[in-house]
């Protein structure tokens, strides 16, 4: 299939922001896919030598972390989430700085709260920051700084969210969502097998954040519905939104390609 012209101006943008959710990150039993992680940080660095600026924000902390403790599902109050969140982090800032080691490149920790996007004077400082790594070619990999996050005035709901403002601030023309669904469809595929993808869409209508579902993963936040959130942010900032498979990282590069991967929410008509 040719490429929309919607699709073909994806290879244009210099910069991105990639989500990666934690269900793409780890196994069903919450332990860490290592191939998988090993694989994005190789698209990643083809990405950076292709001449892409690309902005990591990756999930995993939280759930990778109750794992790593013995926790038998993902903690729910406050001091269960930043202990668990303080020790994930620490292992998935290793294995991604390990790996794209691997493949030349560095990693940088950016962790954010509410007010670096509210507040004016920490959104500019954050934005320096991730602009000065990528003038140097290091990967920012962005997650919400869930260690010290104890309300809903500093605390991102989800980082579908945070995604969508990190690509507003980083001037990025590219949001890429990957996830554990292949994009947005018109019923739940899970429970209606002949369901419609939704291949582009220039407006979300209220049909479809009523077929939008909850999350459907113990380890996870977000559902659909906060990735429609998030594309009505970055839409609000003329910046496309695609959502698609984390299955396989290689569908950056497929994206960036023009191909009809996942959902692409886009301004352009």
């Amino acid at each position: 299939m040719n490429a929309t012209p919607a699709r073909a101006q994806l290879g244009q943008h210099k910069r991105a922001v990639v989500k990666i959710g934690t269900t793409s990150l780890t196994y069903p039993n919450g332990t860490l896919n290592l191939q998988r992680i090993e694989k994005l940080c190789w698209v990643l660095a083809d990405l950076y030598n292709q001449g892409k600026e690309i902005i990591l924000v990756t999930s995993g902390a939280i759930g990778v972390g109750a794992n790593s403790l013995g926790m038998e599902q993902r903690p729910r109050d406050i001091i269960g989430r930043q202990a668990a969140s303080a020790v994930g982090q620490a292992m998935l800032m290793q294995i991604y700085q390990r790996f794209l080691q691997t493949y030349n490149r560095n990693a940088a920790q950016i962790l954010l709260t509410r007010d670096c996007v509210d507040n004016k004077q920490r959104r500019e400082n954050a934005q320096n920051t991730v602009k000065q790594l990528l003038a140097m070619g290091v990967v920012p990999i962005v997650n919400a700084n869930d260690t010290i996050a104890t309300d809903e005035l500093t605390e991102f709901s989800d980082n579908d969210n945070l995604s969508a403002h990190v690509a507003a601030f980083s001037e990025s023309g590219l949001l890429v969502i990957l996830s554990d669904i292949e994009g947005l469809y018109n019923k739940d595929p899970k429970t209606h097998p002949k369901a419609i993808l939704f291949h582009e869409v220039n407006e979300i209508t209220p049909a479809m954040e009523a077929a939008a579902g909850g999350s459907g993963s113990s380890l996870g936040t977000g559902g659909m519905t906060t990735k429609l959130d998030a594309a009505k942010i970055a839409l609000q900032h003329n910046i496309d939104t695609v959502i698609a498979s984390g299955e396989d990282p290689t569908i950056l590069l497929r994206i960036f390609s023009g191909e009809n991967e996942g959902t692409l929410f886009t301004c352009m008509t």
